[in-house]
């Protein structure tokens, strides 16, 4: 589980066994968890993050997608 961004207290990873699925990083903060699909930024799944911590993630991704992107590639496919 690569760490690919740390952003105050959120950490955002990929799995690495999950090459079957479109490109999304997951994102973590205590008990916290999201999953975003990154092709269109969209949110896959969220457990106890509340709405406005949703949207500041989305931005977030948004704001990094092409090096998620990057790196989710060089990660699975390398």
């Amino acid at each position: 589980m690569p760490t690919i961004l740390r952003h105050g207290p959120y950490r955002f990873y990929f799995y690495s066994n999950e090459r079957n699925e479109p490109a999304h990083v997951h994102v973590q903060r205590d008990r916290c968890f999201a999953k975003f699909w990154l092709d269109n930024v969209a949110l896959a799944s969220s457990k106890h993050f509340p709405a406005h911590e949703i949207r500041f993630l989305r931005a977030t991704i948004e704001q990094h997608r092409e090096h998620f992107l990057v790196r989710w590639n060089e990660h699975l496919y390398s």
